[in-house]
């Protein structure tokens, strides 16, 4: 029996599950951990909590499985991208690790543009521009403002990474996650010595980097025993999550878009080579596909401005979240008419990255009057979010990249109305997977690649992958999407001088 296990470690928990040879999921399991915000815009998580959450799903999984030891064949790893772990010469943590979400990192930023001797020249070295979220400016802000941690590291690890280390004993890479530390050379696949030379940072900073689907170690010995595998159970590459969950839905060729609806929201296209947007307003990165690129954009409040919502506002002071209310209120929303009679929805809780690349916007309800109600506000933070992603796709057309079908993933897209709204939106076909669990998934189907079981990823998802359901656009809908399309795009322009006066 040849099982792979997919491990994700994602922001609000981690997610693991085995699969097959034919690709089936056999059991899966999850554990969450809190995220600690320390000041305003700032986001941090400890280390320990993403492990002790590996071993307890991973443990549930086997045990759900009931898996011998030398069942389990390969590993593959994702994570939350751009997080930064920072490790001293005997592997101890440094610090709290600083999170894809954390916005406290804009004079850094300046300061690796200047350094690179420009935006233009540092995405010609990079691909990207230096964004608050990126693993590089989080670097520097430890040199800057914790020198102490900063002369103590000797090691800089992306989230999976971290486990990895755990788990092998290996410090090690690979190239889609490694694209989000700005530090990579997307076209060259490996670390950019210019640009490290130019922030004065050693290379010996960072792990060697692989492509996705090598193997990078075994379980040590007293790992193997932990989780109750073997030693000669592989570590594949793995992919960051966005690169996974795309691998986990089938866009691995071209003419294949995907959108995810997670806490975060994100715009994904494969590409056969690399191709950039000349202002740097969406991201290229290396593809978990040896030898492929993507384009993507990336909206950091998704279906987690929904969340704020139910949590702020519906449930306040209510002990947890409830299904039922989720499912309360989008039926709400889906009795008021598109456009949400005159209501818009800016969704930037936290900033936003594509195509605004900017830390100091803020989310906002615009157009409120006595005729709206909670539906009204439901839908208009749905299409709030879903025209943020339409923002990152309208560049990618610009840039002539060829999308024939949107593959839906994320809690989001398991929602009938709201797949409704993005092909209305989009003006797309949308099709949604048969099994939807991403971007673990999307590793356990890297580490059966690496395992053997299929020659490469591309034959992985042919043999495993199937579409269940597909929604075609409503020709009416999207009329009126695309009048308010420019009305939502012209709100943040209104308001983005606005915003960095708010934080006073």
């Amino acid at each position: 029996m040849s099982v792979c296990i997919g491990i994700d470690i994602g922001t609000s928990g981690t997610k693991a599950l085995a699969i097959n040879s034919l690709g089936n999921i056999l059991a899966e399991a999850s554990s969450g951990y809190p995220c600690y915000h320390p000041k305003p815009l700032w986001s941090e998580q400890d280390p320990e909590d993403w492990w002790r959450a590996t071993v307890r799903v991973v443990r549930r999984v086997a045990k759900a499985a009931r898996l011998k030891p030398a069942d389990v064949a390969a590993i593959g790893l994702s994570g939350q991208m751009h997080g930064s772990v920072f490790l001293d010469k005997h592997q101890k943590i440094v610090r709290p690790a600083l999170l894809w979400n954390d916005q406290r990192t804009e004079a850094e930023c300046r300061e690796i543009e200047q350094r690179a001797g420009g935006r233009k020249r540092l995405i010609k070295m990079v691909a990207n521009p230096a964004l608050t979220g990126f693993t590089a400016p989080k670097i520097l802000w430890l040199r800057n403002h914790e020198p102490r941690n900063f002369d103590r590291t000797t090691k800089v690890l992306l989230p999976k990474d971290e486990i990895r280390r755990r788990l092998t004993g290996q410090f090690a890479t690979e190239v889609s996650d490694a694209s989000g530390t700005l530090l990579l050379d997307v076209v060259r696949r490996k670390w950019s010595k210019p640009l490290l030379s130019k922030l004065d940072l050693d290379p010996d900073l960072l792990p060697r980097c692989f492509e996705s689907a090598e193997v990078t170690g075994t379980l040590t010995t007293q790992v193997a025993k932990t989780l109750g595998l073997t030693t000669s159970c592989r570590v594949v590459g793995g992919a960051g999550d966005c690169a996974a969950g795309a691998v986990g839905t089938g866009i691995v060729r071209s003419g294949l878009l995907a959108t995810s609806l997670g806490t975060s929201g994100v715009v994904f296209a494969h590409s056969d080579r690399p191709q950039f947007d000349p202002t740097g307003r969406l991201h290229t990165f290396c593809h978990a596909v040896s030898g492929k690129w993507h384009l993507m954009g990336v909206t950091l409040t998704a279906a987690g401005a929904l969340q704020w919502f139910h949590d702020a506002v519906c449930t306040a002071g209510a002990k947890r979240a409830t299904r039922s209310l989720y499912d309360t209120i989008t039926a709400e929303a889906q009795r008021i008419p598109a456009g949400a009679e005159g209501l818009h929805f800016l969704p930037y809780l936290a900033g936003e990255r594509t195509p605004h690349l900017d830390p100091h916007a803020r989310g906002a309800l615009i157009g409120i009057t006595l005729k709206h109600s909670r539906g009204h506000i439901v839908r208009a933070i749905m299409e709030g979010i879903t025209m943020a992603l339409r923002d990152s796709y309208e560049i990618m057309r610009e840039l002539d990249v060829p999308i024939r079908e949107i593959r839906a993933s994320g809690g989001g897209a398991k929602n009938p109305f709201w797949r409704q709204m993005l092909a209305d939106v989009f003006g797309k076909r949308v099709t949604a997977m048969a099994a939807d669990e991403g971007a673990a998934y999307g590793v356990a189907l890297l580490a059966a690649v690496g395992a053997g079981n299929f020659k490469n990823i591309n034959e992985a998802c042919r043999a495993t992958l199937r579409s269940a359901q597909q929604t075609r656009p409503d020709a009416k809908m999207r009329r009126t999407y695309n009048s308010s399309f420019p009305v939502f795009q012209d709100l943040y322009h209104a308001l983005r001088d606005e915003f960095p006066r708010l934080e006073g």
